[in-house]
């Protein structure tokens, strides 16, 4: 008898930690994060007081994402929708049409100052100096707007971008919004921490060697902030494929400019940056990533070590080290 009792008691127990732990899952904010940098801030923020779905996942290129049915079923679901904005997720106007949700769209690049894409900004009939492109490229049929939407390559505009999480989570879940105030500040010292580091690795290269190519005009941001120099032969979007004029002006601007490093990205075809390295006799410097993190065993499965696994990659193809 006395056996049964215990036995019925640890049994109560254990429903009722069943229980508990039921009711504070389902407490937890339900958010869906548009690609994998912005759900690695959402998990610094959130910790575990959300539930997080990642539409775009590591190694994805969101420019060309095509969403699936359960993409817009989890945004139905979502008390939160977190999103770059500036028109980097293509897909995003129809799936949340799709989806019919109520949740707030939270276009993350609010309060950050945006660059003007280099399809916008340049004239390069004219002959004047061109930041990121090395000729024009208009891309008929693609409109990528106005601005440059990689604003995450700058640490100082993801610190924006957690701040902007930080609110997004305080309005829809006040009860914990010390909570993400605390996460956020905690992070933002990581942050600060990286960009020391980032700025530090930059400083180390001489200037007449901080010119790179890399495969899509991903890397605005960081060249505004950091000062390493950046030329691509397809635009701000993966979806523009380079003209056969946009290589040859590239190749030939590699040779009288002394570029001293190329590069792959993880969400691009090397194919084509290949091409490139073989006519300008420049090695391939390893692989960099720009709009997505890798898998958490390939080195680059957060948003410090994606940043940190880049300019130790740029620092090893210029200097050598």
């Amino acid at each position: 008898m006395i056996k049964t009792l215990k036995l019925a008691s640890a049994l109560n127990v254990i429903l009722l930690l069943s229980a508990a732990y039921s009711s504070a899952s389902a407490e937890n904010l339900k958010v869906v994060s548009s690609f994998s940098i912005i759900s690695d801030f959402a998990k610094n923020v959130g910790g575990d007081k959300i539930d997080l779905t990642t539409l775009v996942g590591p190694d994805g290129d969101a420019h060309v994402y095509e969403p699936k049915p359960s993409d817009a079923a989890a945004v139905a679901k979502a008390d939160v929708v977190l999103v770059n904005g500036l028109n980097f997720e293509g897909f995003l106007p129809r799936l949340v049409e799709a989806s019919a949700t109520k949740a707030p769209i939270v276009e993350l690049t609010k309060g950050v100052e945006p660059l003007k894409s280099g399809e916008e900004e340049h004239d390069h009939a004219s002959g004047e100096e061109h930041k990121h492109e090395p000729e024009a490229h208009a891309h008929e049929g693609h409109d990528h707007g106005a601005y440059d939407p990689h604003a995450f390559q700058s640490i100082s505009n993801a610190k924006i971008y957690v701040k902007n999480i930080a609110d997004a989570f305080c309005t829809a879940d006040a009860a914990n919004c010390d909570t993400y105030k605390t996460n956020a500040a905690d992070y933002t010292k990581k942050l600060d921490a990286t960009e020391a580091d980032v700025k530090a690795a930059i400083a180390s290269i001489p200037e007449s060697k901080r010119l790179v190519i890399t495969s899509h005009d991903a890397f605005g941001y960081f060249e505004h902030e950091y000062g390493l120099k950046f030329l691509a032969p397809e635009g701000i979007s993966t979806d523009s494929e380079a003209s056969a004029a946009d290589i040859v002006a590239l190749i030939k601007q590699i040779k009288e400019d002394k570029a001293s490093a190329i590069f792959v990205e993880n969400i691009t075809n090397p194919r084509l940056i290949e091409q490139i390295a073989s006519e300008t006799k420049l090695n391939v410097g390893g692989t960099l990533f720009s709009d997505a993190l890798s898998k958490p065993e390939d080195g680059a499965g957060t948003y410090v070590e994606m940043m940190q696994h880049n300019i130790a990659t740029f620092k090893k193809a210029i200097l050598g080290s």
